[in-house]
């Protein structure tokens, strides 16, 4: 296609008349655009005499486009597109979330070509007002799409090649937006659909580190309201409900229902939301369900010590006790001390030593914690290993990635222990890998997991942009890696 444009764009008119006319076929479109033609169809897109509305004008879409989020991102892709899009004679085009054009830049020669098919500000091109086109398309599958000549459902837009990929806002996960190369057929180009993918991605990189700002400012100027709660449950919300810090830690998931001004947390609690200036005070009043169980959590991640909290005390653990704790949470139903010293020493464990060990670790963490016969743990067990465990078993690699500091227990060799930690390094790398998140995959980097891997070095040497310190400190590391290889 890309060697010929022209030829194949006779091809797919020829193409699209057979199928629009109901001639059987031996080719078909591709699916993505055969479905498009019916969704567009549906809507009552007339293929031959349908034009994009207009629905703002000029001085709207500027009132309109200074409010919206892409607003902020609009330098950097002024700078990763028009220089590509000048030389290839295509014109920048981005949209809001329901097909709205708010930019469209480029060659004054193209951009007028443009308008005269209607292709210019204020005009909406989602699937049901302009039909099959690569804009519409991509918000309608939420996916990068490329749409050449006839691939287009409305006659008019024939002459024309495109390629466009959704934005999704790091807050919220929606669609906010869609960035788009247009330009006459003989400007096809194949790089088209990865610049406008690669561009899609770095804005949703400038967002998210605005989004982090926005975090830590919001943070700094309410912590005193979490404070001021001296002891009580509670945590600060973005206004948008994701929790920005919480006292305890692992009070609450990541994100909260801020609807409501009352709510009831996972564990059964009822919590109390209190508007801030800016975002939300939750707070959990003191009184306890009757016959609370003790609430242990466990901090196995990464180089620092273990240790565990029980109702808010710390509890500073040894590594055997540390990989007890491990085994047991595992393990919600309880094991014998023959299980316990198969999985902590292997086929040389002595259940007597577990047993003087468990004895031990009875009387540190209490009375009523940890029950005999088997050994299980009579509390509500939460931990940092355990909040990555069940963010891969629900196919949340970002959640994972967010709560992963490192290896479990680094210096244990411990047969469950090593299973435990092979399986969550492996989790989470292999989701990242998979990916296209370059702020996750480097916080992965930053962990004794991830520092020396090559294939993640590699992955966000391609994934963050040149101008980002990051990437450099990233190639550096690939290199030495490299090297030391």
């Amino acid at each position: 296609m890309a060697h010929n444009p022209a030829h194949h764009a006779l091809l797919l008119g020829r193409l699209r008349d057979a199928v629009l006319s109901g001639t059987r076929t031996a080719d078909a479109p591709r699916s993505v655009i055969s479905e498009s033609w019916q969704r567009s169809l549906a809507a009552n897109v007339n293929p031959d005499l349908h034009s994009a509305p207009v629905i703002y004008h000029a001085d709207e879409v500027v009132d309109i486009r200074e409010q919206h989020v892409l607003h902020p991102t609009l330098p950097m892709l002024r700078e990763t597109l028009l220089g590509f899009g000048e030389e290839a004679r295509q014109i920048m085009i981005i949209c809001d979330d329901r097909g709205h054009i708010l930019w469209c830049e480029g060659a004054n020669d193209v951009r007028l070509t443009a308008e005269n098919v209607g292709l210019g500000e204020g005009t909406r091109w989602s699937e049901d007002a302009a039909g099959t086109n690569a804009m519409g398309t991509a918000l309608a599958v939420n996916g990068t799409v490329t749409v050449h000549s006839a691939e287009h459902l409305v006659r008019t837009y024939h002459g024309w090649t495109c390629a466009a990929s959704p934005v999704r806002d790091p807050d919220t996960g929606r669609t906010i937006g869609v960035i788009d190369l247009s330009g006459p057929l003989e400007t096809m180009h194949p790089a088209m659909v990865a610049l406008v993918s690669a561009s899609a991605r770095l804005a949703e990189s400038q967002l998210q580190v605005r989004l982090a700002q926005q975090d830590e400012a919001l943070r700094a100027r309410n912590m005193r309201h979490l404070i001021a709660l001296r002891g009580e449950p509670g945590a600060l919300l973005s206004p948008t409900g994701r929790v920005l810090a919480a006292e305890p830690h692992g009070l609450l998931p990541t994100r909260m229902d801020v609807t409501s001004d009352r709510m009831t947390l996972p564990d059964g609690r009822e919590a109390v939301l209190e508007p801030l200036g800016e975002g939300f005070l939750l707070r959990v009043p003191r009184e306890r369900r009757p016959n609370r169980l003790p609430r242990l959590t466990l901090s196995f991640l990464g180089m620092d010590p273990p240790v565990a909290v029980l109702d808010g005390r710390e509890i500073p653990l040894s590594l055997r006790h540390a990989e007890l704790l491990t085994a047991l949470a595992l393990q919600g139903g309880g094991l014998t001390a023959e299980q316990l010293a198969l999985r902590l020493y292997g086929e040389r464990g002595n259940p007597t030593t577990v047993r003087a060990e468990m004895h031990r670790l009875r009387a540190q963490l209490g009375e009523g914690v940890l029950h005999t016969r088997p050994y299980r743990l009579h509390a509500e067990v939460g931990g940092d290993f355990l909040a990555v465990r069940r963010a891969l078993a629900n196919g949340d690699v970002r959640e994972a990635a967010d709560r992963y500091r490192g290896s479990l227990l680094a210096r244990s060799e411990a047969p469950v222990v090593r299973d435990e930690r092979d399986d969550l390094a492996a989790g989470v790398r292999r989701g990242l890998l998979a990916g296209q998140d370059g702020d996750a995959l480097w916080r992965f980097a930053q962990t004794d997991s991830g520092e020396h891997d090559t294939e993640v070095l590699e992955q966000l040497v391609k994934l963050l942009p040149s101008n980002d310190v990051r990437y450099a400190l990233a190639a550096t590391r690939l290199k030495r890696a490299l090297q030391d290889g």
